[in-house]
């Protein structure tokens, strides 16, 4: 039997793991489009509106048009378009995962130190993104190390049938981990997500980055700039829905505040978690 004061925290890849969106993906897509002489290249302003889309394959798919598959020299049938889309992604997973591992992609503040806290206090963590699950991982070991990684479940890719905003991913996870929806925190940073996870019943905390900070979390019990760090960057508290009542980070206790029921956290004095 589960018990009560069991908790849980899911996390997405993209945009709360790392700066996934500009210093990864659309660097990968590009190179990726280079390579196969294909006639697109994505500016950051493109690509706004294409992280919207969940799913690189997906991404690749709106490409799509009879104009583009002209340019391209594509089959004209669907399913020699569906191999060379598997093809192309196949290359950008590894691209992506090249630039991970030479440091291009920076990890967000404070998620190493968040994870870490959650397993401390032994709450089960995992990762529910519809990225590559190779992506997924390769991100997932940069932005907390090796050792923490293989604490932590995936579920990535192509494991379920509907990609977000859809809650399937959310569902598998909460299924896994064998935890009622109010017992589990999940982290995201798009409107998509946040509305794969409410879906799923989970309460959602929102962390902003340059690609998402427009976009509208009305479901949200939190949105911040960013977990923070102690000695680095600073939380900005964006929207408050919750019981929470964050200092300069983004502490466990804060994201047991989230959940149904729960008291707000004590404050830390002054002397170790400056407000």
């Amino acid at each position: 039997m589960t018990s009560a004061a069991a908790r849980a925290l899911v996390l997405d890849c993209d945009g709360v793991l790392a700066d996934t969106e500009r210093y990864g993906h659309l660097v990968a897509f590009n190179q990726t489009f280079e390579e196969f002489g294909l006639p697109v290249r994505w500016s950051v302003a493109d690509y706004r509106e294409k992280v919207r889309i969940g799913g690189g394959k997906e991404r690749l798919a709106s490409l799509l048009t009879p104009e583009f598959v002209a340019a391209a020299g594509l089959p004209a049938d669907a399913e020699g378009q569906q191999d060379a889309i598997a093809t192309w992604h196949r290359r950008k997973t590894a691209i992506y995962a090249e630039l991970v591992t030479s440091g291009a992609v920076p990890p967000r503040p404070g998620i190493a130190r968040v994870v870490g806290e959650a397993l401390a206090a032994g709450w089960p963590v995992a990762v529910a993104s519809t990225s590559a699950e190779p992506s997924v991982r390769v991100t997932l070991e940069r932005a907390v190390g090796n050792k923490t990684a293989q604490q932590v479940s995936v579920f990535a890719g192509d494991v379920v049938p509907r990609k977000k905003p859809a809650p399937d991913i959310y569902l598998l996870a909460l299924d896994s981990l064998g935890l009622p929806a109010d017992r589990v925190v999940v982290i995201e940073d798009s409107r998509n997500g946040l509305l794969a996870a409410t879906g799923a019943g989970a309460a959602c905390m929102i962390t902003v980055n340059d690609f998402t900070v427009d976009e509208d979390f009305s479901e949200a019990l939190l949105v911040v700039s960013s977990l923070g760090d102690p000695g680095g960057e600073r939380t900005v508290v964006l929207a408050n829905r919750s019981r929470a009542e964050p200092g300069a980070w983004i502490t466990v206790a804060d994201l047991a505040s989230l959940l149904p029921g729960s008291s707000p956290p004590p404050r830390a004095s002054s002397a170790t978690r400056p407000v």
